[in-house]
């Protein structure tokens, strides 16, 4: 037996990987699950970006390799969205770098800047990837604790009070996941200082800026900020596109370079088609921002209603592909809680410790299911 490498010690198996597959037995076993626990877009792209990776097919190169820097014309779209939609002012030669979704980008930011032993300031709750690639680069991740009381925002005289000397990276996401709390410009402002102060990076993920969300917020709408700040986007929430894996990564020129250097030499290029589907995408008009998240509020309200049923509470002034609950008085244990649904309602939810500590007495649930699955779920209590 080969021994896997021992920074495998330090990771567990994602908790999705596994549990779907509990969920998928339980299929197969003849179970009608109601799966409400991942953000899986079960909507479809528009036709218009179905459109333009079909007639890409027969373009000339469409099936060479692509530029590590993706189509010049897929980073002058990203650059013109951000323009419209944020106010930032982004160059597409040298300042946005696509990728295969922005989870891989997590994992290239940490390989370009991350030593052994350096710290990472990780959100709790928050999402788990953060955390894994911090330790499989052998970084140190050090939890920055968020709650309700405070709207789901870094305390910054907590920080403040912390030995901050060898932090390396600090990860933000806002909207944020999994709470659904907006953040705001003077938060951003007061994170630049902060990073500017004590010499660390701001990364940003920021996949949910359009769901259920009227003011688009980016880190680069703080002053200074392409000095100490990458951000994050996708187009998986925004567009449907999840299984298209299209990401970006921004931020200044040197920044992005070490990211590059990682990402070089980890693929080949995005698939031709995928990136002039990309492209349309995010040439889209405001309706289709009207239309799916007319779509997300029906489908919000009937998870408030079932919410209700379980007696959980929530914040309705929320942005993001889920709602944010706390489970009532008297239950002290998500996981068990999460798992007695499952098995005697056949409904999968997902419990907040698999985001962290602080998510221990909350449940979250997911808005990608349709508003008659939803109403059957609730028909089940």
């Amino acid at each position: 037996m080969i021994a896997p490498a021992t920074r495998l010690d330090e990771v567990k198996e994602y908790y999705f990987s596994g549990k779907l597959r509990e969920v998928r037995q339980m299929i197969a076993d003849g179970k009608k699950v109601i799966n409400m626990g991942i953000g899986s877009p079960d909507l479809p792209p528009s036709a218009q970006v179905i459109e333009a990776i079909s007639s890409a097919m027969t373009d000339a190169k469409a099936h060479e390799y692509q530029s590590y820097q993706g189509l010049p014309e897929l980073r002058e779209a990203i650059a013109a969205f951000y323009s419209t939609h944020f106010g930032v002012s982004l160059n597409p030669v040298n300042e946005i770098l696509p990728l295969m979704g922005s989870k891989e980008g997590i994992m290239h930011i940490s390989m370009a800047f991350l030593n052994e032993g350096d710290k990472v300031l990780i959100p709790n709750p928050g999402y788990p990837t953060y955390t894994s690639a911090t330790k499989l680069v052998g970084a140190d991740p050090v939890f920055y604790n968020l709650s309700a009381d405070n709207n789901w925002e870094p305390d910054f005289e907590a920080l403040e009070a912390m030995d901050l000397s060898a932090v390396k990276i600090m990860w933000t996401n806002y909207p944020h996941m999994p709470t659904g709390a907006k953040g705001s410009k003077a938060m951003f402002t007061k994170l630049v200082a902060l990073a500017k102060k004590h010499n660390f990076l701001i990364v940003n993920d920021n996949p949910y800026s359009f769901v259920l969300n009227d003011e688009q917020l980016s880190v680069f709408q703080a002053e200074g900020a392409k000095e100490v700040a990458l951000e994050l986007n996708s187009l998986s929430k925004t567009f449907n596109m999840a299984g298209w894996r299209v990401g970006m990564v921004m931020g200044n020129p040197e920044l992005i370079d070490a990211v590059l250097k990682v990402k070089s030499n980890m693929d080949s290029g995005m698939f031709y088609g995928i990136q002039k589907g990309a492209i349309t995408a995010l040439q889209s008009d405001t309706s289709w921002f009207t239309d799916l998240n007319t779509t997300y509020a029906k489908r919000r309200d009937l998870i408030f209603k079932l919410a209700d049923v379980l007696g959980c509470t929530y914040s309705p002034d929320t942005a993001g592909l889920f709602v944010w609950a706390k489970l009532p008085n008297g239950i002290d244990n998500a996981e068990a809680y999460v798992d007695s649904i499952l098995h005697d309602k056949h409904i999968f939810l997902t419990p907040g410790t698999v985001f962290g500590t602080a998510g221990e007495g909350y449940v979250r649930f997911s808005l990608c299911a349709p508003e008659e699955t939803i109403t059957q779920a609730i028909a089940r209590f």
